[in-house]
């Protein structure tokens, strides 16, 4: 009966010492390879490869949150960091970086872009979108549509008509138009 119980841990001590994975061959990074034609051992990833990191969330096609002061004004403190110095403080494209002599980015007044749906300006933000680099690895998602809301709201003030204030607001720009 003492051999059996002996021979068990015997066993189990001899299969744990085969080394076949941890000494096979492999190449350093960045090693000379003679096996690729370019003599290069690290290979580009296949196309459609996901980082690890990548964000694989379905994005919704509509404004996903209840649109607050709150996070308007969130808004418009990633906007004012990520945002305006190219597009400018008031989403014009006229930025610092443009007065610089960067190309000046497109308005968010133009007609197209107010006509756009939310999802492209999330979308634009996320992947970029000509000479603009994208910013899904500096601003997480709930930011990305905080500053939509904002683009928004940049918007909706220029082309707001005086009618849609409330009566005390609309008092109060009468009597400064009239000084």
């Amino acid at each position: 009966m003492r051999a059996p119980t002996l021979l068990l841990p015997l066993l189990l001590l001899i299969a744990g010492c085969k080394q076949d994975m941890a000494d096979q061959p492999r190449y350093n990074p960045l090693a000379r390879s003679t096996q690729f034609a370019d003599g290069m051992s690290a290979r580009t990833p296949v196309d459609g490869t996901v980082t690890r990191d990548a964000d694989l969330t379905a994005t919704p096609n509509k404004f996903p949150y209840p649109i607050t002061m709150e996070l308007l004004q969130r808004g418009q403190q990633r906007f004012d960091i990520f945002c305006s110095p190219c597009h400018g403080r008031t989403g014009d494209g006229h930025g610092m970086v443009v007065q610089r002599g960067f190309p000046a980015p497109p308005s968010y007044h133009q007609d197209v872009l107010r006509n756009a749906p939310d999802r492209h300006f999330y979308d634009v933000i996320t992947n970029g979108y000509g000479a603009m680099y994208p910013y899904a690895a500096r601003v997480p998602p709930t930011d990305r549509w905080a500053i939509v809301a904002y683009i928004r709201a940049l918007q909706y003030s220029r082309y707001a008509s005086a009618s849609a204030l409330p009566s005390d607001l609309r008092a109060k720009l009468d009597v400064e138009a009239t000084r």
